[in-house]
């Protein structure tokens, strides 16, 4: 077992993984603390190779193994990759290209919603992975034999896994399927937080319109102190404390002080005065530039038989195709399908609309009929 902790050591290694057309990559990290996840080890695996790398080692340079994860002719093979991405993307201001999620690739070859590494693993290669250092503190030093060889099993599993799944998807023409979903998993603005676009993390629900100024503002104060901080968000502001600040518009200290969710004095110290200023300036937000407040109230809600028959169609269809439910379409997709046919969202579009997409629009407009035949639900043509 090769563990690398040194630059020189890691050219080396990246040197062999340029030669290979797919590399499997893994990371454990820990962020219970901090609002950037620390890097604590980066396992890879390729043909006939594999190792750990040490980013935590005395003096190591990650660039060589960085410029891998930027090479577009070496596919980057991840298991629920976005955690992981969001790690490079921190390291090197982009994301990994190209990539293949494996779990999603599972999820498009009909292993279900969302499918675990070690049942997926077990399932295509009778894997039987030791769980006991799924736990362990990977920041700490020196990690037992036993913590590395688990953490390097996660991608020698995974090298192995990735031409069984590929094949399984040219065999049944939907690798542009992975291709199309791999495309959004790529894009920068998934995993960098605007702070200006913080509020959207929040639930709106019961907000009005006159507090939302206020709370887009504490909401980007909050995150630019956490990123400033490198302290998780919670550790600056719970989100009920920014809900009822927005709601309150304290405008002095003493008005600030009296809010319930906030600690004894805070409103005397140097945040205390950034909420202040914060409040100050979401006051301050025109109308016409805060998004409006969505009043579940006031939108008529998805008739409950048509969204019953939805649900239907769709997990009839997705075990025709053998294909994933959730990958197809969320709950509010079916809502807005139940009230439009003709929604614009993603299970009426592209390869989704071959699986579910056209069926259900069909069976809404009177075309298509449900029936029970040999206790399957079948579809019938009516018109």
């Amino acid at each position: 077992m090769q563990v690398i902790a040194d630059t020189g050591e890691l050219e080396s290694f990246c040197q062999k993984l340029r030669e290979q057309p797919f590399v499997a990559v893994d990371t454990e990290f820990m962020r219970e603390k901090t609002y950037w996840p620390v890097l604590c080890l980066i396992q890879a695996a390729a043909d006939g190779i594999e190792a750990i790398i040490d980013p935590m080692a005395e003096g190591i340079d990650l660039q060589p193994f960085l410029d891998i994860m930027a090479d577009p002719k070496i596919v980057k093979v991840f298991h629920a990759a976005r955690q992981d991405v969001e790690i490079f993307v921190h390291l090197q201001n982009d994301t990994p290209k190209p990539i293949f999620d494996t779990q999603i690739a599972a999820m498009v070859c009909g292993f279900g919603d969302q499918i675990g590494y070690e049942p997926l693993m077990r399932n295509l290669l009778g894997a039987q992975i030791d769980k006991g250092s799924r736990f362990t503190d990977w920041s700490r030093r020196p990690l037992s034999d036993q913590q590395l060889s688990y953490a390097l099993s996660d991608v020698t599993h995974l090298r192995d896994a990735y031409p069984i799944l590929k094949k399984r998807l040219e065999e049944t023409d939907r690798l542009s399927w992975v291709e199309d979903e791999m495309s959004r998993l790529v894009d920068p603005a998934l995993y960098i937080t605007d702070p200006s676009q913080a509020w959207r993390r929040l639930k709106l629900r019961g907000v009005r319109q006159a507090d939302v100024g206020p709370l887009m503002k504490l909401a980007e104060w909050r995150e630019m102190e956490a990123q400033k901080r490198n302290l998780p968000r919670a550790r600056i502001f719970k989100d009920d404390a920014i809900l009822e600040l927005a709601r309150m518009k304290p405008k002095s200290v003493d008005e600030l002080g009296r809010a319930r969710t906030v600690p004894n004095g805070f409103e005397r110290s140097r945040q205390g005065a950034g909420v202040l200023a914060a409040v100050k300036e979401g006051r301050n937000v025109p109308r016409e530039m805060a998004p409006r407040v969505e009043r579940n109230q006031n939108r008529a809600p998805a008739p409950a038989d048509v969204l019953e028959l939805l649900k239907v169609v769709l997990k009839r269809q997705c075990e025709e195709f053998e294909v994933a439910p959730k990958l197809i379409a969320s709950s509010a997709d079916l809502e807005m399908l139940a009230l439009d046919p003709n929604a614009d969202i993603p299970a009426t579009k592209g390869w989704r609309r071959k699986v579910f997409g056209e069926t259900a629009m069909s069976v809404m407009k009177g075309d298509l009929a449900l029936c029970l035949h040999d206790k399957r639900i079948e579809l019938v043509k009516v018109r």
